[in-house]
């Protein structure tokens, strides 16, 4: 089968052969090298820069321009300067201290800084021009998706419900990063509850591609060319895929969070604010189970989540999953029977069989 046949427009936009948008995914999973090894495979790598200074995020973007010459994005999170209260921060280490204590660190202590400055993080987008500058957390001031134009540069915009989506769409944004209920790690929404915003993906992309009329491209649950096929017939432009993403060769996750994403049902996971502050799925491990036991200790995102950070990364260096925040969708089961160590070019390369193969199919059923 031709798969020109089923170029979607935001696909030919960015040259891409597979409709596959590897997703941002904060945390160290999305190397240089696997942005560059997506984008080279005819998809769009995506790199996840929240968690990044404004020099990291510099010297990311020279390293994936080294290895490829194809578009790719860099996605930031919409953030305000935390500046938490004593009280607070001292709840959330009473909590967070004893489990440091079993790691052999010291007690915890206030930080100067919570998160990167996204100003500054959005300043420097702007004058690398990256391609594609994609945000989560937040609404982007119209007036800043308006400089991002002027500088050539793509918007998209995260959304888990139609009126985040209508409000991109009101700000200027080209396309919505439709991020369903199954998907991994830290949930978008900033209108309303998140309770409330537990969308299926297959519920939210036909509303949100007719109520914004943008391109949408589809997250949540989607791990192989059926799941691709799936979100085009439901409306979307291209798939936009995390977790099965998460246990290629360059992803830079440690080795022991990868073992348990291989090794997880479709029940392992469930959304929690307790271990960063803003609700996420990951993996249940203790970690998760301990902090969720003093939930009135939980400082916000980012406070949580950089009070917590040393804990984990002294977890991830020792291979400590108990520890670790195992950030996963929920269709992670479905990747199971790939190769292990797969790198993200070979990954491209059985996307784009299993989903021209998984199209011949549905194409046969009308014939």
């Amino acid at each position: 089968m031709n798969e020109g046949n089923f170029v979607t427009p935001f696909a030919q936009r960015f040259q891409m052969r597979v409709p596959v948008v590897q997703a941002p995914m904060a945390g160290g999973a999305t190397t240089p090298a696997m942005v560059a090894a997506v984008s080279n495979a005819g998809g769009l790598g995506f790199l996840a820069g929240a968690a990044l200074t404004p020099e990291k995020i510099a010297s990311e973007v020279a390293a994936i321009r080294a290895l490829t010459d194809r578009p790719f994005g860099v996605n930031l999170f919409v953030l305000d300067p935390a500046s938490p209260d004593d009280a607070t921060v001292r709840r959330a280490l009473d909590a967070i201290d004893p489990l440091r204590a079993d790691l052999g660190l010291p007690p915890g202590r206030a930080l100067e800084r919570y998160a990167p400055d996204f100003r500054a993080q959005l300043e420097t987008l702007i004058e690398l021009r990256v391609p594609v500058a994609g945000f989560t957390f937040g609404l982007l001031p119209a007036a800043d998706v308006e400089r991002l134009h002027a500088n050539g540069q793509y918007v998209i915009g995260t959304a888990t419900h139609v009126a985040e989506g209508l409000a991109w769409r009101d700000a200027g944004a080209d396309a919505i990063a439709a991020q369903g209920a199954a998907a991994g790690a830290h949930r978008g929404t900033f209108i309303g509850p998140f309770e409330d915003a537990l969308v299926d993906t297959m519920v939210l992309v036909p509303q949100l591609a007719d109520a914004t009329g943008l391109p949408v491209l589809a997250a949540g649950g989607i791990m192989d060319g059926r799941g691709i096929v799936a979100a085009l017939a439901l409306g979307a432009q291209a798939a936009m895929m995390g977790t099965a993403f998460l246990t290629c060769r360059e992803s830079a996750i440690p080795e022991v969070w990868k073992t348990r994403v291989r090794g997880m049902s479709d029940t392992s996971t469930t959304v929690t604010r307790a271990i960063t502050g803003r609700h996420a799925r990951g993996i249940r491990n203790p970690l998760m189970q301990r902090l969720s036991e003093t939930a009135d200790n939980i400082a916000p995102y980012p406070v949580q989540n950089a009070l917590t950070q040393e804990l984990r990364q002294n977890a991830g260096r020792a291979q400590n999953g108990d520890y670790l925040s195992l950030w996963a969708g929920q269709g992670a089961p479905l990747g199971r029977s790939r190769a292990e160590g797969l790198g993200a070019a070979e990954l491209m390369a059985q996307l784009e069989q299993e989903w021209l193969a998984a199209a011949e199919r549905v194409a046969a059923f009308t014939r």
